[in-house]
């Protein structure tokens, strides 16, 4: 009976002893810093995510995020433009004060960033996609990167600062080079941010070869404000009034509606992009978008479209929002598709649980609305941007924040999840706790800044505040017109209700919260006569060369 007794309790005692082993590597596991996968596409509008309920698209992969994490209704940014927002996300820091406030000022790489800090707690970090920063990427173990906007076709890539080409489609070229170093160029013990940046659906919206009859069978129709133009912006300044932004009117027949000649006959120079494509390629382009060109100039022939009727150039309108709308969601189907593939990696190697994923865009887009494309304004479309988080280790799935979260929250955010502390210099707050739903306190507005004119597009300077409710611009340098929009009577902001007596005390109270974040954050009128007077000089040289 001792003996049997002996082994019993030998028994348990191993029992016990794997009991605690199991406990040990589990809280080991706990303590292991997260892997953070950043993803960052360029102007994809959040109502082009199905997750966000305009059922424009579906974005089933994307959406995975946000059904196993969280969605950011109010998510917004700093300066809608593509390298100043890449520069904010990157420092952590506004416009004015990490120095890239429009896409001509250079980028100073040898200032901080997150990458950087995280590199050097351990961290190996790599950036693959589009960056639209000039200078070798700085806080990275590995960088490939598009060299400027890049092309969607058979693009260069700058890899470690050496230039190569690749042949293929930028989006799935993308994707797969992130699946390379994540399966075989970096190192498996330690933790690991890569920066997983997609070109699309950037302007001029190639699709993919196997998408490129995406939506043929569909007719989109436009948003309702989508010929706003015809009422001259009416309730609005002079910047909508002179912006060059129309789909009809501003977009081009060859860049734009791709067409090589034009349907009066005219070249549009378009054949030169077709150039860099490879003979299957352009078979399959061609084979795609002959048909469609030729169908619509058969419909509306040649002639002089100032004879037009009313509704014959409503009729072309509408062609050309289809146009446009059906090329850009074809370009996110490719970036959909990217995100899928990661999400299983990480499912298939168990590395979901531990592994922060985000998904956002640089900015925001217009989809139509008010008739435009691009970005900019402080306008809702190109001031939103999408957010989706998923963390399972502290994010429930299924989550909605609709604080005023910022792409100025990224950098000292992921810090935060890594254990490390921000730099005092960094402007922006970490989410991590309003996500988690440790707290819902968050600030209350948040500030907005943009600079780049005279340019393309010709959106004039300006800056401003938004709360939940309000929003107040600012639009200056040759014209001096402020604009006060109540979200909750007109989220569609048709109506500019700054001279109007029943918002004198909103008035008021949104003046003083923008002086109030301007002091917070450093910012002066000093600031903007500095930075126009440096973009106009570097307007006048190029000008003189």
């Amino acid at each position: 009976m001792n003996k049997y007794r002996i082994l019993i309790l030998v028994l348990f005692s191993g029992m016990a002893y794997m009991g605690s082993s199991c406990s040990t590597s589990e809280k080991e596991e706990d303590q292991k810093p997260p892997n953070i996968i950043f993803i960052m596409s360029d102007d994809h509008a959040y109502q082009a995510i199905s997750a966000y309920g305009y059922g424009l698209n579906e974005t089933p992969n994307i959406d995975r995020i946000a059904k196993e994490g969280a969605i950011f209704t109010r998510a917004t940014v700093t300066n809608s433009i593509c390298a100043p927002s890449r520069a904010v996300l990157l420092t952590g820091k506004h416009s004015f004060v990490n120095g890239k406030v429009d896409n001509v000022q250079p980028f100073n790489w040898e200032q901080d960033n997150f990458p950087k800090l995280l590199q050097a707690n351990g961290y190996q970090t790599a950036l693959i996609g589009k960056i639209h920063l000039d200078g070798l990427p700085t806080g990275f173990d590995y960088s490939m990167v598009l060299p400027g906007q890049g092309n969607y076709y058979n693009p260069d890539f700058l890899v470690d600062g050496e230039r190569k080409r690749f042949e293929g489609y930028v989006t799935d070229i993308t994707t797969e080079e992130a699946l390379k170093w994540l399966k075989e160029g970096r190192d498996q013990e330690k933790p690991f941010l890569l920066m997983y940046h997609q070109k699309a659906p950037h302007r001029n919206w190639k699709p993919a070869p196997e998408y490129l009859t995406l939506y043929d069978d569909k007719d989109f129709t436009p948003p309702s404000t989508f010929f706003d133009q015809e009422t001259n912006y009416a309730g609005r300044g002079t910047a909508a009034k002179t912006q060059e932004m129309e789909i009809d009117g501003h977009a081009s027949w060859g860049h734009d509606f791709k067409m090589v000649i034009d349907p009066y006959g005219d070249s549009t120079g378009f054949d030169r992009e077709l150039a860099r494509f490879n003979p299957e390629q352009l078979a399959a382009w061609n084979a795609a978008y002959d048909p469609k060109n030729d169908a619509f100039k058969e419909a509306f022939g040649k002639g002089d479209e100032s004879t037009f009727s009313s509704e014959k150039k409503r009729e072309i309108a509408h062609w050309k929002y289809n146009r446009y709308i059906k090329d850009y969601l074809r370009t996110i189907k490719s970036v959909d598709d990217g995100v899928g593939e990661v999400l299983d990696y990480l499912e298939a190697n168990g590395l979901a649980e531990n592994t922060i994923v985000v998904y956002t865009s640089d900015q925001g887009f217009y989809l139509g609305e008010h008739g435009w494309f691009d970005k900019r304004f402080m306008y809702e479309q190109s001031f939103r941007t999408p957010l989706l988080v998923r963390f399972p280790k502290e994010i429930k799935a299924g989550t909605e924040i609709d604080k005023l979260v910022q792409n100025l929250d990224f950098a000292p955010t992921l810090l935060d999840y890594a254990g490390i502390q921000a730099p005092q210099e960094m402007q922006g707050e970490s989410f991590r706790n309003l996500v988690s739903g440790k707290t819902g306190e968050w600030r209350d507005a948040v500030y907005y800044t943009y600079y780049e004119y005279p340019s393309v597009h010709m959106v004039k300077r300006h800056y401003g505040v938004a709360t939940k409710r309000y929003k107040l611009i600012h639009f200056y340098y040759d014209i001096d017109e402020w604009e006060l929009y109540d979200l909750e009577k007109d989220p569609n902001e048709l109506r500019n209700v700054y001279d109007d007596p029943e918002y004198e005390d909103i008035k008021i109270k949104m003046h003083e919260r923008l002086q109030e974040l301007r002091e917070k954050y450093g910012d002066s009128d000093q600031n903007d006569q500095k930075y126009l007077d440096a973009y106009l000089k570097v307007m006048e040289e190029r000008k003189n060369r």
